[in-house]
Order: C-alpha cells, then sequence, then structure tokens
C-alpha cells in the first residue's frame, strides 16, 4: 500500500525489501535479476553493487530513484520456499544487535509464526560483533520477513515512512496486538503505533478497508473524521459514523 504523506518521513535502507532469484522455481532467474537490476538503478544509488559475495554468486543492494531500498539476490534455498519479496529490518545505531531479539518478540506475538533460517556473525566478521545477526527471517502469519544486524555507521534508523500493516477480524484482535506493540505513545495516532525498537505499525480493523472501498462519499468522509482523532481504531464508533442516517 503506497500513502502521500508528504515530505515528513523519507524512506531509508532500515526497511528494504529483498527480492528472491531462485533457479529452482525459475529457470531465467539469472536473467530476470539483472533485468530487474538495470530497472531499479535508473535514476538511483547503489548501496552494494550487483556481484559475487560470499552468501550468493549474484546480489546487489539499490536505492531506487524513489529512495525505497530493494535487496536483489540470486539464491536456491533448500527445504520451504520463499515467496519473491520479503520486507527486510536492519538494526543499527541505537538497535544494533536487536535483531534476533526483536525477531523473537515479534514470533512470540503473532499465533501463525515460525523461525526460518539463521546465521550469526563470526569472530572474523569484524567490527561485527561475534554472535549478532548476519541474517535471519521469520514468518508471521504467512508473510516472511528478514532481519539483519549491521555495526558500520549508517545515520539512518527506523521510522514512519514504511510501516507495517495489522488486518484485524474484531476489537479484541485490535486491542490485542496495539497492547503487545506500542512502545511510544506520542508516535498513536490514526490506528498506527510505534514499537520498542521504533518499527512502525498500522493496527487497522479490516471492516474499515470494506468502508473506505464501498462507502458512498459522504460514508467514506463521516469515517475519515471519525478515525482522525482516534489513537488505537475504535470498530463501534465508526461503524456508527459509517451507517449513520
Amino acid at each position: 500500500m503506497a500513502i502521500s504523506a508528504g515530505p515528513l518521513f523519507k524512506f531509508n535502507p532500515s526497511i528494504s525489501f529483498m527480492v528472491n532469484f531462485d533457479p529452482s522455481q525459475d529457470t531465467e532467474a539469472k536473467t530476470r535479476i539483472d533485468t530487474m537490476w538495470n530497472k531499479l538503478v535508473e535514476g538511483g544509488k547503489v548501496l552494494m553493487p550487483l556481484d559475487q559475495y560470499p552468501f550468493s554468486e549474484r546480489y546487489g543492494w539499490v536505492e531506487d530513484k524513489y529512495g525505497l531500498s530493494w535487496q536483489l539476490i540470486l539464491t536456491n534455498p533448500e527445504g520451504e520456499d520463499r515467496p519473491l519479496i520479503i520486507p527486510s529490518l536492519l538494526f543499527v545505531g541505537d538497535m544494533y544487535g536487536k535483531a534476533e531479539e526483536a525477531s523473537n518478540f515479534y514470533l512470540s506475538i503473532f499465533k501463525n509464526a515460525k523461525r526460518g533460517a539463521i546465521a550469526p556473525y563470526g569472530a572474523e566478521n569484524a567490527p561485527e560483533k561475534e554472535g549478532t545477526i548476519m541474517f535471519t527471517d521469520f514468518m508471521l502469519e504467512g508473510q516472511w520477513f528478514a532481519a539483519m544486524d549491521s555495526a558500520r555507521e549508517h545515520g539512518f534508523a527506523f521510522n514512519e515512512a514504511i510501516s507495517l500493516i495489522v488486518n484485524c477480524e474484531d476489537q479484541k484482535e485490535i486491542d490485542y496486538y496495539w497492547e503487545k506493540l506500542s512502545a511510544v505513545p506520542q508516535a498513536e495516532q490514526c490506528g498506527w503505533l510505534k514499537d520498542k525498537y521504533g518499527v512502525s505499525w498500522q493496527i487497522v480493523p479490516k471492516v474499515m478497508n470494506e468502508m473506505m472501498r464501498n462507502g458512498t462519499k459522504e460514508q467514506i468522509n463521516r469515517v475519515t473524521q471519525a478515525f482522525l482523532p482516534m489513537k488505537k481504531f475504535d470498530i463501534a464508533k465508526l461503524k456508527q459514523a459509517y451507517e449513520k442516517k
């Protein structure tokens, strides 16, 4: 989902999108990775050149012309397949060394969740601290995520430019995720919250999406005016605004 939100928050590589090119699933993977790289790099900025690395024979990290970051990797994962695109969290600065802790935290909150791979840095990987996370991935409610630590000086941190949406069935679910995730009271607004690692989430009732998609102009306006003052969404009040005669 994309939102026009003005100049308040800018994309940075703290959350990027990893694109898996798997030759076992796509016979043209080696060609496609170069084609996509050439399109994304036009007008953008190379963060890591598309090249051979110890972890992949073809990998590159690019910031496109809109500032959005992508990691393209030629891979051949063993075991369970991974989706084409995976959101990836980079723990740097004050959050350095928190990748494993944070992923464990998220795994404890979502009921349909599991750990995938985990690879720590070794003593030979200075300036990284031994035992911090070079790469891990984990699944929350059917959606895969990746996480990494980096000790290098990056000059950025998680912000609201990219958030993760949780679509909730009812008020009980909204209350549950809000209580578990929200850690910065001043960041709470219009269903948005920020967790203790600085990652932003939107805790949204599924019924609101239906209202905004199917409602009349007047109904959508009433629902919008109802949710703008809210922090945590109140489904009963949203429905009341929608159904008002």
